[in-house]
């Protein structure tokens, strides 16, 4: 078995921002994902570490970094402003440590979801696509809609969408409405079974080690594509 690799611990310190992060780059990366996590959890979350580990193996550096609120140890996100201006300064960020590596940015749910509003406002220097690991089309508890996918259509860069056919914030017809729209610019890739965490169940047959390595090949090979 392959030795996991180790992650150094960083500052993102820019623009007023000052949150830490992790960076881990395995021998050989050929690429570097800024990967911000979800609302409810931070930088050291297992999926995150997981999906890291997972992202190492198939030679992708990833750059994983908090907000501010999680941070502090808050459970309450901060105001939408501060979060993209977190997005920002964490693509310069990690930029600046991948220097030659082509650089791509995203995150777990809210996380992606905020890479995505920062880039349709203005675009992330140096990032060449952007991946949403389970884009959350609607809140918890909200009927099904698409309002919170509007400002996709001002994103220029790819956009990779994993999403699980059990994700309560995100009905899978809705999502493949979004993706349709987008044109060229967006790719989705559905794991069946997984839910928004995904987390699949043990009728599968298959384990969440598994789903890992699926979205880590399947991402690290959208990445290599990339132009």
């Amino acid at each position: 078995m392959t030795p996991a690799a180790v992650a150094r611990s960083v500052r993102v310190e820019r623009a007023g921002c000052e949150v830490s992060a992790l960076l881990l780059r395995p021998a050989g990366a050929r690429a570097c994902f800024a990967f911000a996590h979800g609302a409810g959890v931070g930088i050291r979350h297992p999926f995150m570490e997981a999906l890291s580990q997972g992202l190492a193996a198939h030679r992708v550096a990833t750059f994983r970094y908090q907000f501010p609120y999680m941070e502090q140890g808050s459970r309450r996100p901060d105001p939408q402003p501060v979060l993209l201006a977190t997005v920002r300064a964490a693509a310069a960020a990690a930029r600046a440590e991948a220097q030659e590596l082509p650089l791509v940015a995203g995150g777990k749910s809210m996380g992606g979801r905020m890479t995505t509003l920062a880039a349709s406002e203005a675009p992330l220097e140096g990032v060449r696509g952007i991946v949403l690991v389970g884009f959350p089309l609607h809140g918890v508890g909200m009927p099904p809609g698409t309002e919170r996918a509007q400002h996709l259509a001002s994103v220029a860069a790819p956009m990779l969408f994993l999403q699980g056919t059990r994700d309560r914030l995100a009905d899978l017809e809705l999502m493949r409405g979004v993706c349709a729209g987008l044109g060229a610019r967006a790719t989705l890739h559905v794991v069946d079974g997984a839910d928004h965490g995904f987390h699949v169940p043990k009728r599968t047959g298959r384990g969440d080690a598994e789903v890992v390595e699926e979205l880590a090949r399947v991402t690290a090979d959208w990445v290599a594509a990339l132009k």
